[in-house]
Order: C-alpha cells, then structure tokens, then sequence
C-alpha cells in the first residue's frame, strides 16, 4: 500500500473562506484506489511553504506520492510549480504531459496548466489542476501508469519491458 500526502494550496481555503473540494475528492480518489492518504494540509500560496511541506512529506515522513492541487495557473500568487521545482531533484515531465494531453481533449483551457511532476528521494510529486473535475479527470486517467510507476520508485518493480 503506497503511503500519500495530500496539499492544497488556496490562500482562500487556508483562511477557511472557502470549502477545499479539490484536496477532498484526491483523498476520495486514492484511498478508493487502495492508497494510504497520511497527510493533508491546506496551505496558502506561499512558495516556500509550499516547498517546505513537500520536503517534510518526503524527508521525514517518506510518503511514497504526494499530491497538489491548486497553484498551477498565471496568477502572480500561483506558485506550486516553482516550489514542486525547488523540491524535486529529478522531473518526471511525461506524467504532467499526459495529464494536460487528456484535458486538453475536455477543455482547450488546460493548456494554460503549469502544472509539473518530479522526484524526491523516493517521493513521487504531482501537481494536480485546482478543480474537483479537473483532479477527478486528470486522476483516472493517470492511475494505472502512476501505480507502475511508484511499484519501479519504491523498488517493488524492476523495469517497464517485460
């Protein structure tokens, strides 16, 4: 069973002034999936917390994947791409390619996405869209190769060639 955080990053949702359905349904997702959700926090968008939360999932706790969402768009205050960035020692570009090729086939606006995937140590990172529909989507379409992939990460794989 792979061990999960979960990080919201919504100035909005960390001030309580609005409901974090997003973080909620990734939750609702993984653990349907067989996924240990150890953690999930609401943030503001504040790179360095951001980043500073993703080292502790992965340091100290060693979470197998995390999971954001929200703070991948244009705005100024957007900046979990840059923190998942400062947190990851390895990219993982394929995933956050694949995930914004589906969407793309829903909405034209998921290539405003600037959402990426990485690796730290033995933590997976991924940056999720900030809608329910958007993670919900972007999620099912992922499983199956995310699954593999974590089974190669955490050494429970070999390789992808059979």
């Amino acid at each position: 069973m792979f061990k999960v955080g979960v990080i919201t990053a919504s100035d909005k949702g960390y001030k309580g002034q609005r409901e974090d359905l997003s973080g909620k349904a990734i939750i609702e997702i993984m653990e349907k999936q067989g996924y240990k959700v150890e953690r999930y926090v609401i943030l503001p968008d504040d790179e360095e917390k951001l980043y500073e939360e993703m080292v502790y999932m992965s340091d100290e706790l060693k979470l197998d994947l995390i999971l954001t969402t929200g703070g991948t768009g244009f705005s100024p205050r957007d900046v979990t791409p840059e923190a998942t960035r400062k947190a990851a020692v390895r990219l993982a570009p394929g995933i956050s390619e694949a995930i914004r090729y589906y969407s793309l086939k829903i909405t034209p606006k998921a290539m405003l996405s600037r959402g990426i995937s990485g690796i730290r140590k033995g933590t997976l990172i991924i940056n999720l869209p900030g809608s329910p529909k958007a993670v919900k989507e972007s999620l099912e379409y992922i499983t199956d190769a995310l699954h593999h992939g974590l089974e190669i990460l955490t050494g429970q794989a070999g390789e992808c060639a059979r």
